[in-house]
């Protein structure tokens, strides 16, 4: 690896500093990511791999390439977040573009999901947020908690939870001021006339359908403040390119 040492180096402190700490930030978001390895549909061990690899190379790349003036590593850095923006606008704008197969992907994800809820506590406890935040249950509604084998309704299932729904399926009853886990018990084998009255039936794939024009302000909001975090490190990388260049040329001479 080569890098620069100059007699007279004039290179901003501001922007080198700047940089490294947007990188130890930028860092600790993409590490917050390998905790996400519960959501079926996605092979974790691959997830991880793969945000892992991410997460060391530009985390190496821009905070050696800002400490040690490095131009080559900070090209790279540009490059790599430049592409990583390029890339989130082309997801949106194929998302806007094929609705039909990213609700298909999200039904089925969902699904996949389903299946596993009892199998690992983040990911009950992300689901059951879901369902309480946005009043759901199910992707398209209660029936499709016969995916998973404890609250499927088929004869052979032997668990107390059989043709029932997670307590987050529930009608929140505002007497009660301790949680009832046992509420969904036993409610789809009652008539969906009687279902209304208890939990909540609507899917969360139209509730979230529901939930994004009401909040199209606050997702593009967040969206934008992604954005514009990205367009801050590219140019704090330009521009301490542009310094090492700078004093480069000057100690040519």
């Amino acid at each position: 690896m080569h890098y620069y040492r100059y007699s007279n180096a004039e290179v901003s402190c501001w922007y080198k500093y700047l940089l490294f700490s947007y990188n130890i930030v930028f860092w600790g978001v993409l590490s917050d990511l390998t905790k996400v390895t519960g959501l079926h549909g996605l092979d974790p061990v691959l997830l991880v791999l793969v945000v892992g690899i991410v997460m060391f190379t530009l985390g190496f790349a821009g905070c050696v390439g800002a400490l040690r003036e490095n131009i080559c590593l900070l090209k790279f850095f540009c490059g790599a977040i430049v592409f990583i923006f390029l890339l989130e606008v082309a997801v949106a704008v194929l998302a806007f573009l094929f609705q039909d197969w990213v609700r298909d992907r999200v039904k089925e994800f969902f699904e996949n999901n389903i299946k596993s809820y009892r199998d690992d506590i983040d990911l009950q406890n992300l689901i059951d947020s879901l369902q309480k935040i946005n009043h759901c249950c199910g992707a398209q509604g209660p029936d499709d908690w016969d995916f998973n084998i404890y609250f499927n309704c088929s004869s052979e299932s032997k668990s107390r939870e059989k043709c029932g729904v997670p307590f987050s399926c529930c009608i929140p009853d505002p007497a009660q001021k301790v949680v009832n886990t046992q509420c969904g018990y036993d409610i789809r084998k009652k008539s969906k006339s009687q279902w209304d009255d208890q939990i909540f039936v609507k899917g969360c794939i139209l509730a979230l359908e529901a939930w994004l024009p009401r909040n199209i302000y606050i997702v593009a909001g967040v969206f934008i403040a992604i954005s514009l975090l990205q367009i801050f490190g590219i140019f704090l990388a330009r521009t301490l390119i542009s310094d090492i260049e700078a004093v480069k040329a000057g100690n040519a001479f």
